[in-house]
């Protein structure tokens, strides 16, 4: 689970956490892009497909996953469809308070192959999607206080 604090309203917090291109351009590091037949551009709404593409562990890796909850503007949630790992679930929450928005992700997953993929996620998996969250989060944070105010 991570948490930042992002100085700007719930509302333009929760819309930029939920657009395509921004996702991506936080992860340009990744080579992370967007394919078909998910979602390619816009904001993800209830029920959409979002399919990445990215390199993780010196692999090109994908992922597709349905938006499965939203309740505007304080969290979405989307699940694994296809992808590495056996089950993976990202729970959105974004929650105003005096000094903007508290934005909090919690990832819980589960790794193929039994013990090996235990190992794995205490080795480096854990470590991966913390960065990639961070990553994301201070863009979001970037690009919020910059719509905001001018930050």
């Amino acid at each position: 689970m991570t948490t930042t604090l992002v100085h700007a309203p719930v509302e333009v917090v929760f819309d930029l956490a939920r657009d395509v291109r921004e996702h991506t351009s936080a992860l340009a590091h990744t080579g992370e892009r967007v394919v078909a037949p998910g979602r390619l551009s816009g904001r993800l709404s209830a029920g959409d497909l979002v399919c990445f593409r990215a390199r993780h562990f010196g692999l090109r890796l994908g992922l597709d996953a349905r938006v499965v909850s939203m309740e505007a503007p304080v969290r979405f949630s989307d699940e694994q469809v296809r992808g590495p790992f056996a089950s993976l679930r990202h729970d959105h929450l974004f929650a105003p308070t005096g000094a903007g928005t508290l934005v909090t992700d919690r990832v819980v997953w589960r790794s193929p192959f039994g013990l090996v993929g235990r190992l794995a996620d205490e080795i480096a998996v854990r470590r991966q999607l913390l960065g990639i969250l961070t990553a994301r989060n201070t863009h979001l944070k970037r690009r919020a206080e910059v719509r905001s105010y001018g930050i």
